[in-house]
């Protein structure tokens, strides 16, 4: 398996409605990222980061490439998921959709490059 799937930390909920934790260490970049239907995105990879998502809303299709192996996984609201540094990976949204995505290291690079490489 080139992906880990992971949990979120941890989830309360109760009447007032719910909380759920992602993530309390190891990431120093999280975006929120929107998506329409039949979009599709990334096609890339990082050399200098992890990079994990969570599906807050929504269904994708992540195909994940190395070398000579290539995955697909299909995800939905409330799951997650962790990218290893190098795997190239590229997602197609078959609803609209809303996700977490946090970088362990973040995309910006001191020397005004960014780690997505194609």
């Amino acid at each position: 398996m080139l992906i880990k799937i992971i949990k979120p930390d941890f989830t309360f909920n109760d009447d007032r409605g719910s909380l759920v934790q992602l993530v309390h260490s190891g990431f120093k970049q999280f975006n929120i990222i929107t998506s329409k239907a039949g979009a599709f995105r990334g096609n890339h990879y990082h050399q200098q980061n992890e990079e994990a998502f969570y599906i807050i809303h929504g269904k994708i299709l992540l195909t994940v490439i190395q070398n000579d192996t290539e995955e697909k996984y299909n995800f939905q609201t409330g799951d997650m998921f962790q990218i290893p540094r190098n795997i190239c990976h590229s997602f197609l949204f078959e609803t609209d959709t809303l996700l977490a995505s946090m970088y362990s290291n973040g995309v910006e690079l001191t020397d005004g490059r960014k780690d997505i490489l194609r």
